[in-house]
């Protein structure tokens, strides 16, 4: 989407950039430019992405538990040893599982909460205090939430509550943190199949019992270059001015389960014709 070079001299570092749609969003930034740390707990699995994408630029694989803000500040310091410089950060460290909320514990709740919301968090304030002290400016945070965080949804109440701590950090940061040159976005993703998640969230048959694609209006899964086309155009100097923002890449998912009748799409067309009279019935009396 964007032109050859958009992220030239950028140093970008993605948290679970190894795998999946971080792994997608890595691959982008170094297309177009960008130098990219990779971040997540298991070091292999970083590794092997840095071999199969070191042909498109230079990857830092960093192993690094998000929920502990000590990693954090040394994995920090680490790309900024290598490169010298941080201009953007991706909040796309996750975790996730379906559960009737009433088989949960408070631990399960925990793990959740840590891995998303504190993760997010612990990366934000290390970055954005370095930023600051250093007077660094031109800086972008992108955060990853859902849009179940605004909506809610159940037997992912863990998550739910996690990603709307996500996106109300990303709000209150654009406002705060926008006058010391730093811009905070997110991304709420639909329905985007990765190996790894989907097998958690949708086990078994459950994935051809819920063909996510009947709920989405275009009748189709997101495909990972449309997210990573978005990601690099919010994290390039062509989005300078968006600040706060909040996109939803869906395929109108999330609208058409707002909608109360939306299920009518599921009466057959031959028989509107019966429901028109019947309509028409109910006016008269």
């Amino acid at each position: 989407m964007l032109r050859e070079g958009a992220l030239d001299g950028k140093v970008i570092v993605i948290t679970g950039g190894g795998t999946g749609l971080g792994k997608s969003m890595s691959e982008q930034c170094l297309r177009l430019g960008a130098r990219v740390a990779i971040t997540s707990r298991k070091l292999e699995s970083l590794k092997r992405t840095q071999d199969e994408l070191s042909v498109l630029g230079e990857v830092l694989p960093w192993a690094c538990d998000v929920r502990e803000p000590e990693q954090v500040d040394a994995m920090r310091d680490a790309v900024l040893a290598r490169w010298g410089r941080i201009d953007g950060l991706v909040n796309n460290a996750a975790g996730n599982f379906i559960s009737p909320t009433e088989r949960l514990s408070s631990k399960a709740f925990r793990t959740i909460i840590d891995i998303v919301l504190m993760g997010s968090v612990n990366c934000s304030l290390s970055f954005g205090k370095h930023w600051i002290a250093n007077g660094e400016r031109d800086k972008c945070m992108l955060n990853v939430v859902t849009t179940y965080a605004w909506t809610g949804s159940g037997y992912v109440v863990p998550s739910a509550c996690a990603k709307a701590g996500v996106l109300a950090l990303t709000r209150s940061l654009a406002a705060e943190w926008g006058r010391q040159g730093i811009r905070t976005n997110a991304v709420a993703p639909g329905p985007f199949p990765t190996k790894g998640a989907w097998s958690r969230l949708l086990p078994g048959e459950l994935m051809e019992r819920f063909d996510m694609r009947k709920k989405v209006p275009l009748g189709r899964l997101g495909e990972h270059h449309e997210l990573a086309d978005l990601v690099t155009y919010l994290l390039s100097p062509f989005s300078g001015y968006v600040n706060g923002e909040v996109v939803t890449i869906d395929g109108g998912e999330w609208l058409k389960g707002a909608g109360q009748f939306n299920l009518l799409e599921q009466i057959e067309p031959g028989m509107w014709d019966a429901i028109e009279q019947l309509v028409r019935g109910a006016k008269g009396s």
